[in-house]
Protein backbone atom coordinates (compact mmCIF):
# COMPACT_ATOMS: atom_id res chain seq x y z
CA UNK A 1 0.00 0.00 0.00
CA UNK A 2 1.28 3.27 -0.77
CA UNK A 3 2.47 5.62 1.93
CA UNK A 4 0.25 9.22 2.64
CA UNK A 5 1.99 11.96 1.83
CA UNK A 6 2.30 14.84 4.05
CA UNK A 7 3.06 19.13 3.91
CA UNK A 8 3.87 21.06 6.89
CA UNK A 9 2.72 24.49 7.66
CA UNK A 10 3.65 27.14 10.15
CA UNK A 11 1.90 30.19 11.36
CA UNK A 12 3.99 32.52 12.92
CA UNK A 13 1.91 34.97 14.93
CA UNK A 14 2.12 38.16 17.10
CA UNK A 15 3.22 35.66 20.39
CA UNK A 16 3.52 32.31 19.40
CA UNK A 17 4.25 29.88 16.02
CA UNK A 18 1.78 26.83 15.14
CA UNK A 19 2.62 24.32 12.97
CA UNK A 20 0.44 21.36 11.76
CA UNK A 21 1.38 18.79 9.48
CA UNK A 22 -1.32 17.65 7.08
CA UNK A 23 -2.09 14.46 4.90
CA UNK A 24 -2.42 16.01 1.19
CA UNK A 25 -5.24 13.75 0.09
CA UNK A 26 -7.19 13.97 2.91
CA UNK A 27 -6.71 16.69 5.04
CA UNK A 28 -6.25 15.05 8.19
CA UNK A 29 -3.63 16.43 10.88
CA UNK A 30 -1.32 14.13 12.10
CA UNK A 31 0.19 16.44 14.22
CA UNK A 32 -0.43 20.27 16.06
CA UNK A 33 2.66 22.61 17.35
CA UNK A 34 2.88 25.19 19.41
CA UNK A 35 5.78 27.66 20.19
CA UNK A 36 5.79 30.73 22.43
CA UNK A 37 8.24 33.22 21.77
CA UNK A 38 10.02 34.08 24.45
CA UNK A 39 10.24 37.83 24.42
CA UNK A 40 7.23 37.98 22.72
CA UNK A 41 6.03 41.91 21.75
CA UNK A 42 9.01 43.75 23.13
CA UNK A 43 7.02 47.49 23.87
CA UNK A 44 9.54 48.79 26.82
CA UNK A 45 13.17 47.89 26.70
CA UNK A 46 15.20 45.67 24.56
CA UNK A 47 16.38 42.63 25.39
CA UNK A 48 19.38 42.11 27.37
CA UNK A 49 19.47 46.08 27.71
CA UNK A 50 18.85 48.85 29.66
CA UNK A 51 17.47 50.92 26.70
CA UNK A 52 13.79 52.05 26.36
CA UNK A 53 12.07 52.66 23.46
CA UNK A 54 9.14 55.20 22.83
CA UNK A 55 5.51 54.51 23.26
CA UNK A 56 3.90 53.11 19.92
CA UNK A 57 7.26 50.44 19.18
CA UNK A 58 5.89 46.64 19.08
CA UNK A 59 8.86 44.99 18.46
CA UNK A 60 10.16 41.40 18.14
CA UNK A 61 13.73 39.15 18.76
CA UNK A 62 14.55 37.79 15.59
CA UNK A 63 15.58 34.66 17.64
CA UNK A 64 12.06 33.82 19.31
CA UNK A 65 11.52 33.01 15.32
CA UNK A 66 14.55 30.87 14.26
CA UNK A 67 14.00 28.66 17.71
CA UNK A 68 10.04 28.13 16.78
CA UNK A 69 11.30 27.47 13.29
CA UNK A 70 13.56 24.86 14.34
CA UNK A 71 11.69 23.40 17.35
CA UNK A 72 8.12 23.34 15.89
CA UNK A 73 9.52 21.29 12.88
CA UNK A 74 11.81 18.89 15.36
CA UNK A 75 8.17 18.25 17.42
CA UNK A 76 6.12 17.63 14.84
CA UNK A 77 8.10 14.96 13.63
CA UNK A 78 8.64 13.81 17.12
CA UNK A 79 4.56 13.97 17.58
CA UNK A 80 4.01 12.22 14.50
CA UNK A 81 4.57 8.25 13.38
CA UNK A 82 5.24 10.45 9.62
CA UNK A 83 8.90 9.44 8.06
CA UNK A 84 10.72 12.55 6.51
CA UNK A 85 10.03 10.89 3.37
CA UNK A 86 6.32 10.87 3.42
CA UNK A 87 7.23 14.98 3.57
CA UNK A 88 6.31 16.98 0.26
CA UNK A 89 6.44 20.78 1.55
CA UNK A 90 6.36 23.33 3.73
CA UNK A 91 4.55 26.34 4.02
CA UNK A 92 5.19 29.53 5.67
CA UNK A 93 2.59 32.55 7.19
CA UNK A 94 3.41 35.16 9.19
CA UNK A 95 2.16 38.71 10.29
CA UNK A 96 2.87 41.31 7.82
CA UNK A 97 4.39 43.77 7.59
CA UNK A 98 6.98 42.83 10.03
CA UNK A 99 9.91 44.21 8.58
CA UNK A 100 13.42 42.77 9.70
CA UNK A 101 16.55 44.87 8.56
CA UNK A 102 19.29 42.25 7.49
CA UNK A 103 22.90 42.62 7.02
CA UNK A 104 25.13 41.36 3.99
CA UNK A 105 25.17 38.19 5.42
CA UNK A 106 21.62 38.45 5.53
CA UNK A 107 21.35 37.93 9.10
CA UNK A 108 19.39 40.23 11.49
CA UNK A 109 21.32 43.57 11.79
CA UNK A 110 19.95 43.54 15.72
CA UNK A 111 22.81 40.67 16.51
CA UNK A 112 25.35 43.11 15.54
CA UNK A 113 26.62 44.55 18.44
CA UNK A 114 27.06 48.27 16.84
CA UNK A 115 23.15 48.08 16.18
CA UNK A 116 22.07 46.18 19.26
CA UNK A 117 21.20 49.11 21.29
CA UNK A 118 19.32 51.09 18.35
CA UNK A 119 15.55 49.73 18.28
CA UNK A 120 15.49 50.42 14.50
CA UNK A 121 17.76 47.69 14.04
CA UNK A 122 15.09 45.73 15.38
CA UNK A 123 12.25 43.77 13.82
CA UNK A 124 9.34 46.21 13.73
CA UNK A 125 5.65 44.55 14.08
CA UNK A 126 2.98 44.66 12.04
CA UNK A 127 1.51 46.47 14.75
CA UNK A 128 4.43 49.18 15.93
CA UNK A 129 2.77 52.75 15.05
CA UNK A 130 5.39 55.01 15.24
CA UNK A 131 5.94 55.87 11.41
CA UNK A 132 2.38 57.49 11.09
CA UNK A 133 3.94 60.92 10.53
CA UNK A 134 5.60 59.42 7.42
CA UNK A 135 2.86 57.34 6.50
CA UNK A 136 1.01 60.68 6.14
CA UNK A 137 3.94 62.20 4.14
CA UNK A 138 3.86 59.56 1.58
CA UNK A 139 0.02 59.80 1.68
CA UNK A 140 0.24 63.59 0.54
CA UNK A 141 3.04 63.44 -1.72
CA UNK A 142 1.02 60.45 -3.79
CA UNK A 143 -1.91 62.06 -4.01
CA UNK A 144 -0.07 65.70 -4.80
CA UNK A 145 1.66 63.67 -7.66
CA UNK A 146 -1.49 61.81 -8.38
CA UNK A 147 0.21 59.00 -8.00
CA UNK A 148 -1.56 55.91 -9.80
CA UNK A 149 -0.68 53.19 -7.00
CA UNK A 150 -2.60 55.24 -4.13
CA UNK A 151 -5.89 54.16 -5.45
CA UNK A 152 -5.05 50.69 -5.03
CA UNK A 153 -4.57 51.48 -1.50
CA UNK A 154 -7.47 53.05 -0.43
CA UNK A 155 -6.14 56.40 -0.72
CA UNK A 156 -3.75 56.07 2.25
CA UNK A 157 -0.55 54.87 3.83
CA UNK A 158 -0.57 53.03 6.41
CA UNK A 159 1.99 53.53 9.38
CA UNK A 160 2.01 49.59 9.56
CA UNK A 161 3.65 49.43 6.17
CA UNK A 162 6.79 48.44 4.40
CA UNK A 163 7.90 52.13 3.08
CA UNK A 164 6.86 54.01 5.78
CA UNK A 165 8.77 51.86 8.32
CA UNK A 166 11.70 52.11 5.69
CA UNK A 167 11.12 56.15 6.39
CA UNK A 168 10.78 56.69 10.03
CA UNK A 169 14.23 54.50 9.84
CA UNK A 170 16.00 56.62 7.27
CA UNK A 171 14.80 59.61 8.96
CA UNK A 172 15.27 58.54 12.96
CA UNK A 173 18.64 56.17 12.53
CA UNK A 174 20.03 56.89 9.20
CA UNK A 175 23.16 54.49 10.32
CA UNK A 176 20.75 51.99 10.61
CA UNK A 177 19.44 52.72 7.20
CA UNK A 178 22.92 52.41 5.92
CA UNK A 179 23.67 49.42 7.56
CA UNK A 180 21.06 47.61 6.32
CA UNK A 181 22.04 45.31 2.86
CA UNK A 182 18.27 44.61 2.87
CA UNK A 183 14.83 45.23 4.60
CA UNK A 184 12.79 42.46 4.46
CA UNK A 185 8.86 40.60 5.21
CA UNK A 186 10.06 38.76 7.98
CA UNK A 187 8.44 35.61 6.56
CA UNK A 188 10.55 36.30 3.51
CA UNK A 189 13.62 35.37 6.04
CA UNK A 190 11.95 31.95 7.53
CA UNK A 191 12.02 30.94 3.66
CA UNK A 192 15.57 31.84 3.63
CA UNK A 193 16.66 29.85 6.58
CA UNK A 194 14.88 27.30 5.22
CA UNK A 195 16.70 27.21 1.83
CA UNK A 196 19.53 29.72 1.50
CA UNK A 197 17.47 31.23 -0.97
CA UNK A 198 15.95 35.02 -0.25
CA UNK A 199 12.83 35.48 -2.32
CA UNK A 200 10.36 37.94 -1.89
CA UNK A 201 7.09 37.01 -1.92
CA UNK A 202 3.89 38.75 -3.85
CA UNK A 203 1.36 38.77 -1.17
CA UNK A 204 3.25 40.88 0.93
CA UNK A 205 4.75 42.92 -1.39
CA UNK A 206 1.57 43.40 -2.87
CA UNK A 207 -0.72 44.73 -0.19
CA UNK A 208 2.08 45.98 2.22
CA UNK A 209 4.92 47.29 0.30
CA UNK A 210 2.73 48.74 -3.18
CA UNK A 211 4.20 46.03 -5.72
CA UNK A 212 1.80 45.00 -8.37
CA UNK A 213 2.08 42.61 -10.89
CA UNK A 214 1.12 45.16 -13.31
CA UNK A 215 3.17 48.03 -12.41
CA UNK A 216 5.80 47.00 -10.39
CA UNK A 217 6.80 49.01 -7.58
CA UNK A 218 6.33 53.32 -7.11
CA UNK A 219 9.09 54.72 -9.46
CA UNK A 220 12.45 55.93 -8.34
CA UNK A 221 10.84 59.44 -8.93
CA UNK A 222 8.46 59.44 -6.52
CA UNK A 223 11.00 57.65 -4.09
CA UNK A 224 13.23 60.71 -5.31
CA UNK A 225 10.45 63.47 -4.11
CA UNK A 226 10.03 61.57 -1.05
CA UNK A 227 14.01 61.83 0.33
CA UNK A 228 16.82 61.66 -2.57
CA UNK A 229 18.43 59.17 -0.37
CA UNK A 230 15.24 56.71 -1.26
CA UNK A 231 15.94 57.36 -5.13
CA UNK A 232 17.27 53.69 -5.12
CA UNK A 233 15.01 51.81 -2.56
CA UNK A 234 13.61 49.22 -4.11
CA UNK A 235 16.93 48.60 -6.15
CA UNK A 236 19.15 49.11 -3.27
CA UNK A 237 17.01 48.18 -0.16
CA UNK A 238 14.71 45.53 -1.19
CA UNK A 239 15.05 43.38 -4.49
CA UNK A 240 12.99 44.01 -7.55
CA UNK A 241 12.53 40.22 -7.79
CA UNK A 242 9.03 39.07 -6.57
CA UNK A 243 7.82 35.43 -6.96
CA UNK A 244 4.09 34.55 -6.82
CA UNK A 245 2.12 33.01 -3.92
CA UNK A 246 2.66 29.16 -4.44
CA UNK A 247 6.15 29.29 -6.11
CA UNK A 248 8.69 26.69 -4.73
CA UNK A 249 11.59 28.98 -3.34
CA UNK A 250 13.72 25.97 -2.71
CA UNK A 251 14.46 22.87 -1.15
CA UNK A 252 15.28 22.47 2.07
CA UNK A 253 19.26 23.14 2.57
CA UNK A 254 21.32 20.78 4.15
CA UNK A 255 21.65 22.36 7.54
CA UNK A 256 18.68 22.52 8.39
CA UNK A 257 17.80 18.96 7.53
CA UNK A 258 20.30 18.04 10.17
CA UNK A 259 18.99 20.76 12.93
CA UNK A 260 15.44 19.16 12.48
CA UNK A 261 15.46 15.72 10.84
CA UNK A 262 13.31 16.24 7.70
CA UNK A 263 15.09 15.76 4.51
CA UNK A 264 17.33 18.00 2.41
CA UNK A 265 15.53 19.08 -0.96
CA UNK A 266 12.02 19.08 0.58
CA UNK A 267 10.39 21.71 -1.35
CA UNK A 268 9.39 25.06 0.66
CA UNK A 269 7.21 27.63 -0.80
CA UNK A 270 7.44 31.53 -0.64
CA UNK A 271 6.17 33.29 2.55
CA UNK A 272 2.51 34.71 2.80
CA UNK A 273 0.48 36.45 4.69
CA UNK A 274 -0.80 34.86 8.10
CA UNK A 275 -4.32 36.40 7.22
CA UNK A 276 -4.64 35.38 3.64
CA UNK A 277 -3.15 32.34 4.00
CA UNK A 278 -6.12 30.71 5.96
CA UNK A 279 -8.43 31.59 2.45
CA UNK A 280 -7.82 28.03 0.80
CA UNK A 281 -7.93 26.40 4.17
CA UNK A 282 -11.93 27.32 4.50
CA UNK A 283 -12.48 26.06 0.68
CA UNK A 284 -13.07 29.47 -0.47
CA UNK A 285 -13.64 29.55 -4.30
CA UNK A 286 -12.77 33.38 -4.74
CA UNK A 287 -16.84 34.14 -5.55
CA UNK A 288 -17.57 37.04 -3.20
CA UNK A 289 -16.33 34.81 -0.15
CA UNK A 290 -15.19 37.11 3.04
CA UNK A 291 -12.97 35.54 5.77
CA UNK A 292 -12.65 37.29 9.15
CA UNK A 293 -9.40 36.29 10.71
CA UNK A 294 -10.09 36.85 14.43
CA UNK A 295 -7.30 37.26 16.65
CA UNK A 296 -5.52 40.09 18.86
CA UNK A 297 -6.58 42.38 15.17
CA UNK A 298 -9.19 41.62 12.99
CA UNK A 299 -8.55 41.32 9.14
CA UNK A 300 -11.41 40.85 6.61
CA UNK A 301 -9.77 38.96 2.90
CA UNK A 302 -12.38 39.32 0.22
CA UNK A 303 -11.72 37.84 -3.39
CA UNK A 304 -13.86 38.76 -6.58
CA UNK A 305 -13.33 38.46 -10.53
CA UNK A 306 -12.91 42.28 -10.52
CA UNK A 307 -11.27 44.98 -9.41
CA UNK A 308 -12.82 48.07 -7.55
CA UNK A 309 -10.87 50.68 -5.75
CA UNK A 310 -12.62 51.30 -2.65
CA UNK A 311 -11.59 54.55 -0.27
CA UNK A 312 -10.22 53.34 2.91
CA UNK A 313 -9.38 49.79 2.38
CA UNK A 314 -5.64 48.35 2.76
CA UNK A 315 -5.11 47.36 -0.94
CA UNK A 316 -6.55 45.22 -4.05
CA UNK A 317 -4.07 43.17 -5.41
CA UNK A 318 -4.43 40.87 -8.94
CA UNK A 319 -3.63 37.20 -7.91
CA UNK A 320 -2.45 38.84 -4.34
CA UNK A 321 -4.81 36.05 -1.99
CA UNK A 322 -5.73 32.96 -4.86
CA UNK A 323 -4.96 33.55 -8.43
CA UNK A 324 -7.00 34.21 -11.28
CA UNK A 325 -8.95 36.82 -9.13
CA UNK A 326 -8.68 40.13 -7.18
CA UNK A 327 -7.91 39.82 -3.49
CA UNK A 328 -8.88 42.58 -1.33
CA UNK A 329 -8.07 43.58 2.33
CA UNK A 330 -9.46 45.70 5.11
CA UNK A 331 -8.81 45.05 9.01
CA UNK A 332 -9.09 46.45 12.53
CA UNK A 333 -6.00 47.04 14.16
CA UNK A 334 -7.40 45.84 17.74
CA UNK A 335 -10.62 43.43 18.56
CA UNK A 336 -8.91 40.53 20.81
CA UNK A 337 -6.56 42.95 22.26
CA UNK A 338 -9.26 45.53 23.17
CA UNK A 339 -11.24 42.71 24.91
CA UNK A 340 -7.59 41.43 26.56
CA UNK A 341 -6.83 45.14 27.80
CA UNK A 342 -10.41 45.30 29.90
CA UNK A 343 -9.48 41.77 31.72
CA UNK A 344 -6.00 42.95 32.70
CA UNK A 345 -7.23 46.47 33.57
CA UNK A 346 -11.16 46.65 33.86
CA UNK A 347 -12.73 43.39 36.28
CA UNK A 348 -14.35 43.87 39.27
CA UNK A 349 -12.84 42.54 42.44
CA UNK A 350 -15.97 40.57 42.72
CA UNK A 351 -15.70 38.64 39.83
CA UNK A 352 -11.61 38.23 39.89
CA UNK A 353 -13.40 36.09 43.41
CA UNK A 354 -16.16 34.38 41.54
CA UNK A 355 -13.63 33.17 38.74
CA UNK A 356 -11.44 31.71 42.26
CA UNK A 357 -14.74 30.12 43.48
CA UNK A 358 -15.74 28.52 40.16
CA UNK A 359 -12.73 27.55 38.98
CA UNK A 360 -13.58 29.29 35.55
CA UNK A 361 -11.32 30.83 33.10
CA UNK A 362 -11.93 34.80 33.33
CA UNK A 363 -12.59 35.03 29.53
CA UNK A 364 -15.58 32.76 30.06
CA UNK A 365 -16.73 34.08 33.12
CA UNK A 366 -16.97 37.51 31.28
CA UNK A 367 -18.37 35.93 28.24
CA UNK A 368 -21.11 34.98 30.72
CA UNK A 369 -21.56 38.09 32.41
CA UNK A 370 -21.81 39.59 29.09
CA UNK A 371 -23.60 36.97 27.31
CA UNK A 372 -26.74 38.17 30.04
CA UNK A 373 -27.01 41.65 29.11
CA UNK A 374 -29.54 42.05 26.11
CA UNK A 375 -28.80 44.50 23.52
CA UNK A 376 -29.03 48.11 23.99
CA UNK A 377 -29.56 47.54 27.70
CA UNK A 378 -26.10 48.85 28.69
CA UNK A 379 -27.08 52.20 26.85
CA UNK A 380 -23.74 51.99 25.76
CA UNK A 381 -21.24 52.56 22.58
CA UNK A 382 -17.83 52.16 22.17
CA UNK A 383 -15.34 53.30 18.80
CA UNK A 384 -13.24 50.58 18.94
CA UNK A 385 -9.90 52.58 17.95
CA UNK A 386 -7.71 51.39 20.76
CA UNK A 387 -4.79 51.26 18.28
CA UNK A 388 -6.07 53.44 15.84
CA UNK A 389 -8.35 52.94 12.86
CA UNK A 390 -6.86 50.44 10.11
CA UNK A 391 -9.85 50.76 7.91
CA UNK A 392 -11.75 53.11 6.44
CA UNK A 393 -9.63 55.71 7.67
CA UNK A 394 -6.37 54.08 7.87
CA UNK A 395 -5.00 56.82 10.66
CA UNK A 396 -3.04 55.41 13.63
CA UNK A 397 -3.17 58.90 15.95
CA UNK A 398 -7.55 57.87 16.65
CA UNK A 399 -8.09 56.39 19.74
CA UNK A 400 -10.55 54.58 21.35
CA UNK A 401 -14.44 55.67 22.99
CA UNK A 402 -17.23 54.83 24.93
CA UNK A 403 -20.31 57.08 24.93
CA UNK A 404 -22.85 56.40 27.69
CA UNK A 405 -21.58 55.76 31.30
CA UNK A 406 -23.05 56.44 34.37
CA UNK A 407 -22.71 55.51 37.76
CA UNK A 408 -25.02 52.85 37.28
CA UNK A 409 -22.46 51.60 34.18
CA UNK A 410 -21.51 47.65 35.24
CA UNK A 411 -18.60 46.17 34.45
CA UNK A 412 -20.26 43.17 32.32
CA UNK A 413 -21.88 45.97 29.98
CA UNK A 414 -18.69 48.05 29.36
CA UNK A 415 -17.01 44.39 27.61
CA UNK A 416 -20.43 44.10 25.67
CA UNK A 417 -20.30 47.40 24.43
CA UNK A 418 -16.65 46.78 23.58
CA UNK A 419 -17.41 43.80 21.87
CA UNK A 420 -20.60 45.64 19.90
CA UNK A 421 -17.93 48.05 19.12
CA UNK A 422 -15.66 45.93 17.37
CA UNK A 423 -18.53 44.06 15.62
CA UNK A 424 -19.40 47.37 14.38
CA UNK A 425 -16.46 48.45 12.59
CA UNK A 426 -16.51 44.98 11.23
CA UNK A 427 -19.78 46.01 9.68
CA UNK A 428 -19.19 49.70 8.38
CA UNK A 429 -16.14 47.47 6.26
CA UNK A 430 -18.66 45.23 4.83
CA UNK A 431 -21.14 47.65 3.94
CA UNK A 432 -17.93 49.75 2.21
CA UNK A 433 -17.56 46.44 0.31
CA UNK A 434 -20.53 45.71 -0.70
CA UNK A 435 -21.22 49.02 -1.98
CA UNK A 436 -18.16 49.48 -4.16
CA UNK A 437 -17.54 46.31 -5.00
CA UNK A 438 -20.03 43.28 -4.88
CA UNK A 439 -22.26 41.94 -2.56
CA UNK A 440 -20.74 39.27 0.23
CA UNK A 441 -22.04 35.82 -0.36
CA UNK A 442 -20.81 33.88 2.45
CA UNK A 443 -18.67 35.14 6.01
CA UNK A 444 -16.14 33.10 7.02
CA UNK A 445 -14.39 33.13 10.63
CA UNK A 446 -11.23 31.68 11.47
CA UNK A 447 -8.39 32.12 14.23
CA UNK A 448 -8.67 32.03 18.35
CA UNK A 449 -11.42 34.26 19.15
CA UNK A 450 -13.64 32.13 16.00
CA UNK A 451 -13.32 29.43 18.54
CA UNK A 452 -12.82 30.64 21.72
CA UNK A 453 -15.88 32.80 22.67
CA UNK A 454 -19.41 31.67 21.01
CA UNK A 455 -20.83 35.35 22.70
CA UNK A 456 -18.36 37.30 20.45
CA UNK A 457 -19.27 35.68 17.46
CA UNK A 458 -23.13 35.46 18.22
CA UNK A 459 -22.66 39.01 18.77
CA UNK A 460 -21.08 39.86 15.81
CA UNK A 461 -23.66 37.65 13.51
CA UNK A 462 -26.13 39.68 15.40
CA UNK A 463 -24.61 43.08 14.65
CA UNK A 464 -24.01 42.18 10.81
CA UNK A 465 -26.99 40.72 10.44
CA UNK A 466 -25.36 37.60 8.38
CA UNK A 467 -24.66 34.23 8.96
CA UNK A 468 -20.91 33.53 10.15
CA UNK A 469 -19.58 29.90 8.94
CA UNK A 470 -16.39 28.89 11.42
CA UNK A 471 -13.20 27.92 9.67
CA UNK A 472 -13.25 23.35 10.14
CA UNK A 473 -9.83 23.31 11.28
CA UNK A 474 -8.41 25.01 14.54
CA UNK A 475 -5.26 26.61 12.93
CA UNK A 476 -6.41 27.82 9.79
CA UNK A 477 -3.77 29.62 8.89
CA UNK A 478 -0.98 27.04 9.75
CA UNK A 479 -3.38 24.59 7.84
CA UNK A 480 -3.34 27.22 4.68
CA UNK A 481 0.21 27.59 4.76
CA UNK A 482 0.88 23.31 4.36
CA UNK A 483 -2.02 24.13 0.99
CA UNK A 484 0.83 26.66 -0.41
CA UNK A 485 3.43 23.89 1.08
CA UNK A 486 2.18 20.92 -1.04
CA UNK A 487 1.92 23.58 -4.14
CA UNK A 488 4.98 24.04 -3.73
CA UNK A 489 5.48 20.92 -4.19
CA UNK A 490 4.28 20.34 -7.63
CA UNK A 491 2.61 17.04 -8.54
CA UNK A 492 6.39 16.02 -9.85
CA UNK A 493 7.07 15.62 -5.94
CA UNK A 494 3.98 14.45 -4.89
CA UNK A 495 1.78 17.33 -4.44
CA UNK A 496 -0.60 19.32 -6.85
CA UNK A 497 -0.13 22.17 -9.32
CA UNK A 498 -2.66 24.57 -8.46
CA UNK A 499 -4.07 26.31 -5.25
CA UNK A 500 -7.27 25.30 -6.24
CA UNK A 501 -6.42 21.18 -6.60
CA UNK A 502 -4.52 21.32 -3.27
CA UNK A 503 -7.57 23.08 -1.65
CA UNK A 504 -10.06 21.09 -2.99
CA UNK A 505 -8.34 17.85 -1.34
CA UNK A 506 -7.62 19.74 2.27
CA UNK A 507 -10.02 22.03 2.61
CA UNK A 508 -12.30 21.03 5.85
CA UNK A 509 -15.87 21.83 5.80
CA UNK A 510 -17.16 24.55 8.17
CA UNK A 511 -17.63 23.21 11.72
CA UNK A 512 -20.32 25.72 13.30
CA UNK A 513 -22.48 28.27 11.71
CA UNK A 514 -23.85 31.41 13.79
CA UNK A 515 -26.86 32.56 13.09
CA UNK A 516 -28.19 36.39 13.24
CA UNK A 517 -31.15 36.50 15.78
CA UNK A 518 -33.58 38.64 13.62
CA UNK A 519 -35.29 39.98 17.57
CA UNK A 520 -32.37 42.13 17.22
CA UNK A 521 -31.68 43.64 13.75
CA UNK A 522 -33.89 46.80 14.72
CA UNK A 523 -32.21 47.95 17.81
CA UNK A 524 -28.64 46.95 16.51
CA UNK A 525 -29.64 49.06 13.06
CA UNK A 526 -30.44 51.72 15.97
CA UNK A 527 -26.77 51.69 17.44
CA UNK A 528 -25.15 51.37 14.22
CA UNK A 529 -26.21 54.30 13.21
CA UNK A 530 -25.09 56.21 15.80
CA UNK A 531 -21.98 54.43 15.54
CA UNK A 532 -21.55 55.93 12.39
CA UNK A 533 -21.98 59.01 13.33
CA UNK A 534 -19.45 59.18 16.06
CA UNK A 535 -17.31 57.36 13.47
CA UNK A 536 -17.43 60.16 11.10
CA UNK A 537 -17.44 62.72 13.69
CA UNK A 538 -13.71 62.25 14.81
CA UNK A 539 -13.07 60.44 12.24
CA UNK A 540 -13.28 62.30 9.54
CA UNK A 541 -12.05 65.56 10.41
CA UNK A 542 -15.22 67.37 12.09
CA UNK A 543 -13.38 66.87 15.70
CA UNK A 544 -9.87 67.15 15.75
CA UNK A 545 -9.78 65.99 19.60
CA UNK A 546 -8.25 62.59 19.59
CA UNK A 547 -5.04 64.00 17.83
CA UNK A 548 -5.01 66.86 20.15
CA UNK A 549 -4.86 64.57 23.22
CA UNK A 550 -2.03 62.36 21.68
CA UNK A 551 -0.34 65.33 21.13
CA UNK A 552 -0.60 66.63 24.41
CA UNK A 553 0.51 62.52 25.25
CA UNK A 554 3.61 63.16 23.43
CA UNK A 555 4.75 65.91 24.97
CA UNK A 556 3.90 65.50 28.62
CA UNK A 557 5.85 61.86 28.16
CA UNK A 558 9.06 63.70 27.10
CA UNK A 559 9.23 65.84 29.93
Amino acid sequence: MKQPLYSIGIDFGTLTARGVLVDIKTGEQAAVSVFGYQDAVIDQYLPGTDVTIPAGCALQNPMDYRDALEGLLRDILHKSSVSPEQIVGIGIDFTSCTMLPLDSDLQPLCQQPDYRENYHSWPKLWKDHTAQKQADRITSLARERGEEFLSRYGGNCSSEWMFAKILETLENAPEVYEGAFRFVEAGDWIVYLLTGELKKSSGPAGFKAFWSPDHGYPSADFFKALDPRLEHVVAKKLGEQVYPLGTRAGGLTREMAELTGLCEGTSVAVANIDAHSSFPAIGATGDSTMLFNMGTSLCHIFTCPREALVPGISGVVRDGILPDCYGYEAGQAAVGDIYDWFVRNLVAQSTLQEVTSRNVNIFQLMDEKAGAIRPGESGLLALDWWNGNRSMLCNSDLSGMIVGLTLSTRPEEIYRALIEGTAFGSRRILSEFERDVSPVREIYACGGLSRKSRVVMQIFADVLGRRIHISGVQQTSAFGAAIYGAVAAGSGRGGYDTVSQASAAMAKPSAVCYQPNPRYAGIYDRLYREYEKLHDYFGTGASGVMKELRNINHIATKK
